[in-house]
């Protein structure tokens, strides 16, 4: 009996312990919530957040957030869809130290189990406001991503400091920003500045959406240049470098830059931004990016962008890109990208619209402007041509199912990208919408263009930067204004289509063809030596580095059939040691020989002898007039008057 009572009485004090256990977790740690839906239009009070920016041994940004708060469940949101990367890519693994305080206690958090971007509190009774304390950890080295952190360049990306409340629509979140900047630094940023005190910077309020597209780039060495000098609505280039000699720029380089301007405004016939801002980092540390916002876009190159212009035409069609998109993109956005948050399912559909519509105009403005030559501008098309004419996963996937990849792969390397395909919306859809362009040319006696298409798509509501919305069936109704055709069927038939090869149609109609000849253009060999590669897909099948590297092996092509792979690097090229000169020469030689070449290759701690037999020479794509045809190229890439 005794022992009964016992074990009782001990059954009754383990529950009371368990249920205290149970209370004081409750109070510690919020409940499961699920995530709320952003229906709210517009969330209570202005949430400030301060970044100091100044720890660049460490490359960590350091941040303070305050945001106004009523008692009880809270869900803040780390913004994980990112529009200008089409995926849900937010840099969340960077996110570290997260902390929160209400009435100067400790107050607990839990990440949502399912949504992880997602991390769920209880704010105590009597509090009004929330204390938040975090750091992103910029990337040490490029394994971890793009450094956004140097000794000379920082770059403010918003979306990677900020944290917002779930339940509200991103426009209606007023966020008011503060940055600490390394001492004696300038900065440029689409961002309305407040004030600066010494290196503290204050800038107005803006609400969630306007700031997140409004990066920062500050530095050390820095020079501004005005584009639109006059103008009521400034256009800007803002420029920091490793050193200061980078920033040297001569006038007709600069001047470049202003017709960029002018051929825009003429093309689009409109400007939907207050002030236009480029952000242009030249460095070897600063990571590479080109990315569009509104007002602004972020681009990183290497320092010779001026000092070694004659070299770097291959690469100046960036800006021209991402100033494009201030248009296409950020301005007329596909409808399934009208989303209410940074949290909410991208929808990429139109991908081929929004970014291969620019890759055409940033090609068209960048020969307009006189960035690029138009030998140059023909050259790179033909590459493009080329590439997308040799790409054997068009037989299984259609260019559309590419708009799909940001969402799938996130640009992670491919072993096989010449089968699986990747964002091929890009430059593929460049040449459909050459095809649109050509045939318009074409049906109308050259009267009308593509030009004119985008002067009636993209100069509605002139002066406002409120995004307007498509659908497919809106391109389609502006091209049959423009020119009366079956435009649902033949844009259709192309971006869901599988060749066989490229869409090459518009070349034709162009006046041109595309050909092979031993001798490669000078934009192949300025993205060879930028790339420090030899592109020998269009002969044997691949591309090598200038150490033996196999890269971007043709499917189906003499390199694969012999087995190779990108895992392997070659290391002697009929027995004498590799270069990528030798390589070619043992190319050339193999034309007129019936022997193959002998290639040791060398995959982790095996060595093996390949027979490579091709006997093609080298080939390298170029174009050609096609005799008797009106040359449009020289219309398309000509500056409007």
């Amino acid at each position: 009996m005794t022992a009964h009572l016992s074990h009782r009485r001990f059954k009754t004090l383990a529950t009371r312990s368990a249920t205290a256990v149970a209370l004081a977790l409750t109070l510690a740690f919020p409940a499961r919530a699920d995530v709320p839906a952003p229906v709210a239009p517009s969330y209570p009070g202005t949430i400030v957040l301060n970044v100091d920016a100044t720890n660049l041994s460490q490359q960590i940004f350091q941040m303070r957030m305050s945001i106004p708060v009523k008692p009880g469940p809270l869900t803040l949101l780390y913004p994980q869809w990112l529009p200008a990367n089409h995926g849900p890519n937010g840099p969340i693994t960077q996110l570290a130290g997260l902390k929160f305080k209400a009435n100067g206690k400790p107050v607990e958090w839990t990440r949502d189990p399912v949504q992880v971007f997602a991390f769920h509190l209880n704010v105590p009774e009597g509090a009004t406001m929330l204390e938040a304390e975090y750091q992103y950890l910029s990337p040490l080295d490029t394994s971890q991503g793009r450094i956004t952190m140097t000794d000379e360049i920082l770059g403010v990306q918003w979306v990677s400091m900020t944290l917002y409340p779930a339940g509200y629509v991103a426009r209606g979140i007023t966020v008011q920003p503060n940055l600490k900047l390394p001492k004696g630094w300038q900065y440029a940023t689409a961002l309305e500045t407040d004030n600066r005190q010494g290196d503290e910077v204050r800038f107005k309020p803006h609400d969630l959406e306007t700031l997140i597209d409004s990066p920062l780039f500050a530095g050390h060495y820095y020079k501004q240049f005005d584009l639109d000098p006059g103008a009521k609505v400034p256009v800007r280039l803002n420029v920091f470098a490793d050193t200061p000699e980078s920033l040297e720029a001569k006038p007709e380089q600069i001047e470049a830059h202003r017709k960029l301007v002018k051929q825009a405004y003429k093309l689009f016939n409109s400007h939907h931004y207050n002030h236009y801002d480029f952000l242009l980092a030249l460095s070897d540390e600063f990571g590479g990016i080109g990315r569009e916002h509104h007002q602004s876009s972020e681009n990183g190159v290497k320092p010779g962008y001026f000092t070694d212009w004659a070299k770097g035409e291959a690469g100046r069609d960036l800006l021209p890109h991402e100033y494009t998109h201030s248009w296409d993109g950020k301005f007329r956005r596909p409808a399934g990208q009208n989303v209410p948050n940074f949290n909410t399912p991208l929808q990429n559909e139109l991908l081929w619209v929004y970014e291969g519509q620019t890759q055409y105009w940033g090609s068209v403005l960048g020969a307009r402007s006189g960035l690029v030559s138009m030998a140059g501008a023909r050259d790179a098309l033909a590459a493009t041509a080329a590439r997308y004419d040799s790409v054997a996963g068009r037989s299984w996937r259609a260019m559309q199912d590419t708009v799909n990849d940001p969402i799938m792969n996130a640009r992670r390397p491919l072993g096989w990208a010449n089968w699986q395909r990747s964002e091929d919306y890009y430059s593929e859809g460049q040449l459909i919408w050459l095809d649109v362009d050509t045939l318009i040319r074409e049906k109308t006696g050259d009267k009308k263009s593509l030009d004119d298409f985008a002067k009636a798509f993209y100069s509605v509501n002139d002066g406002s930067f409120v995004p307007a919305f498509y659908t497919f069936e809106d391109v389609v109704a502006t091209l049959s204004k423009v020119v009366p055709h079956d435009w649902a069927t033949f844009l259709r038939s192309r971006v869901d289509g599988h060749g066989p090869g490229a869409p090459l149609d518009g070349l034709a109609r162009a006046g041109w063809k595309l050909v092979y000849t031993d001798t490669p253009t000078d934009y192949i060999k300025g993205a060879d030596d930028r790339n420090k590669v030899a592109d020998l897909s269009y002969s044997v099948g691949f591309t090598v580095s200038a150490e033996g590297n196999i890269r971007n092996i043709i499917w189906d092509g003499p390199g694969f059939r012999a087995g190779l792979a990108a895992n392997s690097s070659i290391v002697a090229v009929n027995n004498r040691v590799f270069k990528p000169d030798v390589l070619k020469a043992a190319i050339k030689a193999a034309k007129d020989s019936k022997e193959p070449i002998q290639l040791l290759v060398k995959k982790g701690n095996v060595l093996r002898t390949i027979a490579l037999d091709y006997h093609g020479g080298l080939r390298y794509p170029r174009l050609e007039r096609i005799p008797g045809t009106k040359d449009r190229l020289e219309g398309i890439y000509s500056a409007l008057k």
